[in-house]
């Protein structure tokens, strides 16, 4: 089968690290798992381990006719999928991005190794269906790759996803039979790469308002504005981004348009020197009547949450599912941390390590209730919109509390290690400190936390996004 299931069973503390795992594999198995005589903790007996030679067919994504999410995928090239993504990123390549981390943080540089490393072993392509070259995964399958990439290298998993989730929009849509964005899928099976312009001074609610203008001309639109945290800025060929268009104030409309960087009337400001995920390299934009074609404009929606359609939804998804999955990968690996700090540091009031120590078990223990309430959370709404289950106008409250739930708690077992780790974890050295600057960035990506309450608050009392006044 490929590993060494009782091994595994064995070594981790909880079972949904091993449902997790297995979910990834792909294998459909039938255990029957007995629990091992009682004062024996961490121990599983395995009394039957079966992997079934026929697929059942009820498992695979299937779309309501009323859904709102995910399309229906080839259920052909879902074990192909998988496949190529156990062979797309090898461990060997995830323990060079590892040593790699440190250097990119330090020297405030982009991972360009790590991302070479990627776009040759096809990783950049994950989400593509088969007939474009991908591995045709889903929201959910991708997720799980990105949570496993993040363990290692969080800044790379982080911009990777920028990229990533244009190409899931695209997919998704392309699988519900709307065609209008198959350029994506074909300029990114030729070598583009796609980047996000959503993040701007002064607008709260990105996507579905914005401070930067565009005006309607021949042929296109000119975008004047100043996009902020342009992850992949060093090597973006299509720049995602959007703008309102205020010619009619009673009927303001957002445009979604990609920039290609050949395009006249941008610059690029050389403004990132942050806190964390230094790597990602996320440099301003600044938009100077930049023009862009009409075959470049992905979608004319009106402002607000009336513009909220499938594309915009997709890319709340997308987008969103990936950053909750990213912190949670970079929060397993500071809780493995914080578990082998314990193992190997001793204490004079202790006879043994201080994993003997009360108050240490205590924030270990905090830090494992944490991580099992964010892994099944990611995985349910994940899940649910790959498999087209319809939520209607729930979806958006939805998504926002899945990725707020998972930086939030992500960041509580972050900083809880820190307390185990004690003073070594704020040496460069030891590693732990950059994790603790990377997972506070999780809090502000969008939705944060003021944005997410808003409308998950609305959402529950039925109270319009539109509505004005917006308070009071």
């Amino acid at each position: 089968m490929g590993f060494d299931l009782g091994e595994i069973i064995y070594q981790v503390s909880d079972m949904s690290y091993l449902r997790e795992y297995i979910l990834a594999s792909n294998e459909r198995l039938i255990l029957r798992l007995g629990l091992a005589v009682m004062g024996l903790p961490r121990k599983y007996e395995i009394c039957s381990i079966e992997k079934e030679e026929q697929m059942d067919p009820t498992t695979e994504a299937t779309i309501s006719k009323a859904s709102s999410s995910g399309g229906v995928r080839d259920a052909g090239n879902t074990s192909k999928a998988s496949q190529l993504a156990k062979s797309a990123v090898t461990e060997e390549m995830l323990a060079r991005f590892a040593a790699r981390a440190a250097g990119y943080d330090q020297e405030n540089r982009f991972f360009q190794e790590d991302f070479e490393d990627l776009r040759a072993a096809k990783y950049l392509l994950l989400p593509l269906p088969a007939k474009f070259g991908g591995a045709d995964m889903s929201l959910a399958e991708v997720c799980r790759q990105q949570r496993r990439l993040a363990y290692y290298a969080p800044a790379t998993a982080l911009a990777v996803n920028m990229h990533l989730y244009w190409l899931g929009v695209a997919a998704d849509l392309w699988r519900r039979g709307d065609a209008s964005l198959e350029w994506i899928m074909r300029e990114a099976a030729a070598g583009e790469i796609f980047a996000a312009g959503h993040a701007e001074s002064g607008n709260d609610v990105p996507v579905l308002l914005s401070t930067s203008k565009a005006e309607r001309v021949e042929g296109g639109y000119r975008f004047t504005g100043r996009k902020h945290f342009g992850s992949l800025t060093p090597v973006w060929t299509r720049f995602g981004l959007h703008g309102m268009d205020a010619s009619d104030p009673n009927q303001r409309k957002i445009i979604h348009a990609f920039l290609p960087r050949d395009s006249e009337g941008y610059k690029i400001k050389e403004t990132w020197d942050v806190l964390g995920m230094r790597a990602t390299r996320s440099d301003d934009t600044a938009l100077e009547s930049a023009f862009i074609p009409d075959r470049y404009i992905a979608r004319i929606v009106p402002a607000g949450g009336a513009g909220v359609d499938q594309f915009v939804l997709s890319v709340f998804a997308w987008a969103l599912m990936g950053f909750g999955n990213i912190y949670y990968g970079l929060a397993k690996r500071a809780l493995d941390q914080s578990v082998s700090n314990a193992k190997s540091k001793g204490s004079l009031a202790l006879s043994r390590s201080m994993a003997y120590h009360p108050e240490i078990q205590h924030a270990i223990a905090d830090m494992v209730i944490e991580l099992e309430s964010i892994g099944p959370h990611l995985e349910s709404v994940a899940e649910d919109w790959s498999n087209g289950v319809d939520h209607g106008a729930q979806w958006p409250s939805k998504i926002f509390a899945a990725k707020y739930h998972a930086v939030e708690a992500s960041w509580r077992v972050v900083d809880l290690g820190l307390d185990v780790t004690g003073g070594n974890g704020i040496f460069r050295s030891a590693g732990y400190e950059r994790l603790i600057r990377d997972a506070r960035l999780g809090r502000i990506h969008p939705a944060n936390s003021f944005l997410t309450h808003e409308v998950v608050a609305k959402t529950a009392l039925g109270i319009s996004l539109d509505e004005q006044p917006r308070w009071g």
